[in-house]
């Protein structure tokens, strides 16, 4: 087998608890109105594992930058975040991937999802 090719990936999960509320014109009156979630997300590093150590990096230290950047997030009012004017999944997901890629070399995904209503977003780096 030719391992020249292989490459692992390694995937952290996270969740905040925020509020938001939709202003476009077009937007369902419900979620005009202030309400809140519970989101959950993943994120997925790519890469080799360093030889010393067998890993690609190290997941507690992963947890800690990824605690840090969704720190803003938790009980916020995500409206109120800059640049989550208009806080759609996809947008949340761009806002963390944005903010985690200068930190996190290898990141390829970010997803964000609010599980009690099915629903989540990824963005995924091209190749």
């Amino acid at each position: 087998m030719d391992k020249s090719h292989l490459t692992f990936e390694i995937e952290k999960d996270f969740q905040f608890e925020a509020a938001h509320y939709f202003g476009h014109a077009d937007a369902n009156d419900l979620f005009k109105k202030i309400h809140g979630h519970s989101f959950k997300g993943t994120v997925r590093i790519e890469g080799s594992a360093q030889e010393e150590k067998g890993w690609i990096r190290d997941l507690w230290k992963i947890e800690q930058i990824i605690s840090e950047t969704i720190k803003p997030l938790d009980h916020a009012v995500l409206n109120e975040v800059p640049g989550l004017e208009q806080p759609a999944l996809e947008q949340i997901a761009k806002w963390i991937f944005d903010k985690l890629e200068p930190q996190l070399p290898g990141l390829t995904c970010v997803e964000v999802g609010r599980p009690s209503c099915g629903e989540r977003a990824r963005l995924r780096k091209s190749s």
